[in-house]
């Protein structure tokens, strides 16, 4: 009763297009729907779905674009979306794909095969955000229109994983991109904030690092899987504390949350009106060495640290919601092994390494960057600060904004000597994962141990442009543990993946390829009290 009188108290401030700073902030329209609140402590700082990917930009992205074929399920599987059917030469090379013809863009514009053409031409010529993935592939011009709702790929050798990277390779309107384009930017500076996408929802207010309105689409040409229960949108609120979300979350004033501490998510377990998401996924946590510059350049150091780190530590900080890695390719993946001799603590190997290296006596400081807010990461952060002291080595620890710290991984010189990073794989495939052990992948999000191995490349190369998955299988088992000899970075565990939500919350979707905090908003409604 309480959620619902602050709910009817805010509708209006709501439609007036006001946002209160006082008191609680979830929302509701008598009219249209309910709208569900998700508390999040990630801004989206680039909404263009060709230029950037992580979890809080893809959630929204997901959201507002469809593409040719989206990922659903646990296990993951890809199912039709623009495209209602395909099929593929027998070389591997020529992709062919029917799109159904009653897709529609936010403006009414039909979603056609020439909207299809423009956008992978635009993602492949910018070659920014999604464009590594197919980029090595597929030129511009092997995207071409057979007929208005049909679109043909030609690849310039036979790609596996073709298929599997498809879901995150947004379809935009070419007429509302080409309308704000300025000095051939492609639209990129409008798409920062703006939208030309065809999804269930469309973008309301857009107020960074506060929060984020998008309206749903009555008529989205897919229709809404609860009926008449769809919601009337969604508003993606900032709120960087997890205790703060923890509070709001059980005031009523959110619907869900995202990146609770592993204590809270103990703590209100059993209250009544929450429920929690908890869910092995693919999510794995790793410290990455810059391995080309500074003290952790040297392979025995990088070694004789990860020789030093309690892992067993790791799971108790989630409370046993995580399990440590076997292999750089998370447990479930196609092609996972488990590799022998993966580091665990080992003092005396540690030392042993240690005296192989250039700083033998220890006697340096290096810097670990996490997460602003994450506590779990900065709680590893103390272990690692705590574990190396018997090597006489200091740990700084410094909290980072996602975006800075992506920025400074970009490059070699200002990437930090340790960077605590949870990756999700964007594929089932795993050329998704090893492909940023690739000497080509430098710098691009989670690459940033700028590792170099040219035969681990070639492997990967070989890997990729083979349609023959025993020949696959096997190259991927020696890029597992080559990689692990070379110890680019500390393979840790994997991460549960969990959220918080009350109870009348319903439609929540779990499917491991989607990142850490990201969920699918599409089948999301609240039940009738």
């Amino acid at each position: 009763m309480m959620r619902k009188l602050i709910l009817s108290a805010m509708a209006a401030a709501l439609l007036a297009g006001t946002f209160m700073a006082s008191g609680a902030h979830a929302f509701e329209r008598t009219e249209d729907g309910e709208i569900i609140v998700f508390a999040g402590r990630q801004a989206i700082p680039v909404l263009d779905p060709h230029v950037r990917y992580d979890w809080s930009t893809r959630m929204v992205q997901q959201a507002v674009y469809d593409a040719l074929v989206k990922y659903e399920g646990d296990p993951a599987e890809i199912k039709p979306w623009i495209a209602e059917s395909w099929e593929t030469s027998e070389d591997g090379k020529t992709w062919t794909f029917k799109l159904v013809e009653n897709a529609k863009f936010h403006n009414g514009d039909p979603v056609n095969a020439e909207a299809v053409r423009y956008s992978f031409e635009r993602g492949l010529k910018l070659n920014k955000g999604v464009a590594w993935m197919l980029k090595d592939f597929l030129a511009p011009e092997g995207v071409s229109v057979v007929d208005d709702y049909t679109v043909k790929f030609e690849l310039r050798a036979p790609y596996a994983p073709f298929l599997s990277f498809l879901p995150w390779w947004f379809i935009v309107n070419p007429a509302e991109v080409q309308a704000n384009e300025v000095d051939g930017d492609f639209g990129e500076a409008w798409l920062t904030e703006n939208a030309a996408g065809s999804g269930p929802f469309k973008l309301g207010r857009w107020e960074p690092n506060v929060l984020y309105e998008l309206q749903a689409v009555a008529d989205y040409w897919k229709g809404w899987p609860q009926g008449e229960n769809r919601p009337a949108g969604v508003i993606y609120r900032i709120i960087r504390e997890p205790s703060a979300q923890r509070a709001s979350l059980q005031r009523g004033e959110v619907d869900i949350v995202e990146g609770l501490t592993s204590d809270d998510y103990v703590q209100i377990a059993n209250m009544p009106g929450i429920e929690i998401q908890d869910h092995k996924g693919m999510t794995t946590f790793g410290i990455k060495f810059n391995t080309q510059q500074g003290p952790t350049a040297d392979i025995n150091l990088r070694k004789a640290i990860a020789h030093a780190l309690d892992y067993d530590a790791l799971v108790q900080i989630y409370n046993g919601a995580a399990s440590l890695q076997t292999s750089p390719l998370p447990d479930g993946m196609r092609g996972h092994i488990d590799v022998a001799d993966i580091p665990r603590q080992d003092l005396d190997k540690a030392k042993e390494y240690l005296a192989k290296s250039e700083h033998p006596e220890g006697g340096i400081t290096l810097e670990y960057v996490h997460v602003a807010g994450l506590e779990e990461a900065r709680r590893i952060g103390l272990v690692l600060l705590d574990n190396l002291k018997a090597l006489n080595i200091n740990v700084e620890i410094k909290p980072e904004q996602w975006p800075n710290m992506v920025a400074n991984g970009a490059r070699v010189e200002t990437s930090p000597a340790m960077t605590s990073v949870y990756v999700t794989p964007i594929s089932t495939d795993p050329d998704a994962v090893a492909y940023q052990y690739h000497k080509n992948s430098w710098g691009q999000y989670y690459a940033m141990a700028f590792y170099d191995n040219a035969e681990v490349s070639k492997m990967i190369d070989d890997a990729r442009a083979s349609t023959d998955w025993d020949e696959r299988a096997d190259l991927y088992a020696k890029i597992q543990t080559q990689i692990v000899a070379d110890q680019p970075e500390v393979f840790g565990m994997l991460q549960n993946r969990r959220w918080a939500h009350r109870d009348y919350l319903k439609g929540f979707q779990f499917s491991p390829v989607r990142f850490t905090g990201e969920v699918d908003l599409y089948p999301l409604w609240v039940e009738a009290e």
